[in-house]
């Protein structure tokens, strides 16, 4: 059966799969003639977390806590350990995760691998900056532990190297603390991109988690009117941690057909959203899973986007003249028929992350999850890599399914530095295309 990414585009066909569990079984696994690559839960949506014609070794078994300090924060837990499985114990004991993406079904090898990020990074960076060690394995049968202090150079590489110099074992964190499960959430309205900007830039200041959904398919000076999201844990004992996870509620049965995420529904959809908030300024307390992972209260919602997939959009352009660039990128994929109905903006601080392919840089970051509608869209895609390519933006490759090689390339300046470290035997789907392409 074909693996695929979130995305569910492309598909792959790997000549073996192994799922070891134990350590031996993740030596045997990396044995062989072909190339390998470590795949955590497939929540990267292209091609970065596939190896289509070689082998895949699936790290969710190998997935064991080796210790946690309740009194300083710091556990160290194998890599396929999935962010909701470490949330289960870390949260009774009074701690979160440091840095979060929009799934806590993600694995801690995972999250280091794409160095991912999330609605704090103007407060504390990247994921990576709170790694203090972790395991790599070679295929050579070197074995290292990679810190600040010790192999710098393979620690630099693999946060942010997707996957591509070794297998990670084992991942040391520093954990973040928290009084209780309960978030203050604000919400406002916006009348435009510009107006988001400016209350994100606001928000940055008092407020630790910020993030705006935009109406991508407004038009005039409506164009990108959101809602924009800031949050903070409460600083209350109020006896909610020990509160059990919740679950999801619904579940995507069968993949849709095309219509349910075609540009009127979505359109239509958007304006609902936009108007389902009455007053301009809403609070409330609500459980951190609504408001860090709302999406994964629908089981497979990825099936939403029909067989052919979707593509999600992931670029950053620096402050200046940041509303311009992201307004003529939606230009540009409004005439390419690009619709989206899941938009965010966030700003990036001026944290700096150790990895050497790290994705974040200071400035704005626009994400858009799209209907693969095809040949259009592709070309839509490849004007705005030339956009961010001109101000000196990023496209983020655990989003990515389509960028040209060169175009990719360019983007990160250590890139060449980069390359020195790369397993001989790790390889990719995405990492073949942009060599290729």
């Amino acid at each position: 059966m074909p693996a695929m990414s979130w995305g569910r585009y492309p598909r792959a066909q790997h000549t073996r799969e192994e799922t070891p569990e134990w350590r031996q079984q993740l030596v045997r696994a990396m044995s062989g003639h072909d190339t390998f690559l470590a795949f955590g839960l497939g929540r990267s949506y292209g091609d970065v977390c596939l190896n289509d014609g070689a082998g895949l070794v699936r790290m969710h078994r190998f997935s064991h806590i080796l210790s946690f300090d309740t009194t300083t924060g710091v556990l160290r837990a194998e890599a396929g350990l999935s962010i909701a499985e470490m949330l289960s114990v870390i949260i009774p004991a009074g701690w979160f995760t440091p840095v979060t993406p929009g799934t806590k079904f993600v694995t801690l090898g995972g999250a280091v691998a794409n160095d991912v990020h999330g609605k704090n990074h103007h407060k504390v960076g990247t994921f990576g900056r709170h790694v203090r060690a972790f395991e790599l394995m070679r295929s050579d049968g070197t074995v290292m532990v990679c810190s600040p202090t010790q192999h710098v150079d393979q620690y630099r590489a693999t946060i942010g190297g997707m996957g591509l110099t070794g297998i990670i074992t084992w991942v040391e964190l520093q954990l973040t603390p928290i009084a209780s499960r309960m978030v203050e959430e604000q919400s406002i309205k916006a009348r435009s991109l510009q107006e988001v900007v400016e209350l994100t830039e606001e928000a940055d200041a008092d407020w630790d988690y910020t993030v705006s959904w935009i109406d991508v398919m407004a038009s005039g000076g409506s164009l990108g009117k959101g809602i924009l999201l800031r949050g903070r844990f409460s600083d209350a004992a109020d006896g909610s941690l020990a509160s059990p996870q919740s679950s999801q509620l619904l579940r995507v049965p069968f993949d849709a057909p095309s219509w349910v995420l075609s540009r009127p529904t979505i359109k239509a959809f958007n304006t609902l959203w936009y108007n389902k908030q009455l007053a301009r300024e809403h609070r409330r307390h609500v459980d951190l899973e609504p408001f860090f992972y709302p999406l994964d209260a629908i089981g497979n919602w990825n099936r939403l986007y029909g067989t052919r997939g979707m593509l999600q959009y992931q670029c950053v352009v620096p402050m200046q003249n940041g509303v311009a660039t992201m307004k003529s990128i939606i230009g540009e994929l409004q005439r390419g028929a690009g619709a989206s109905f899941l938009a965010v903006v966030k700003k990036f601080g001026s944290h700096t992350s150790p990895g050497l392919m790290s994705f974040p840089q200071p400035g704005l970051t626009l994400t858009l999850d799209m209907p693969n509608s095809g040949r259009r869209l592709f070309a839509a895609l490849d004007r705005c890599d030339d956009i961010v390519a001109s101000v000196g933006g990023r496209v983020y490759a655990a989003k990515d399914a389509r960028i040209r090689g060169d175009r990719f390339i360019s983007m990160y300046e250590n890139y060449s530095e980069f390359v020195q470290y790369i397993d001989p035997r790790c390889s990719s789907s995405f990492w073949r295309r942009i060599h290729n392409s």
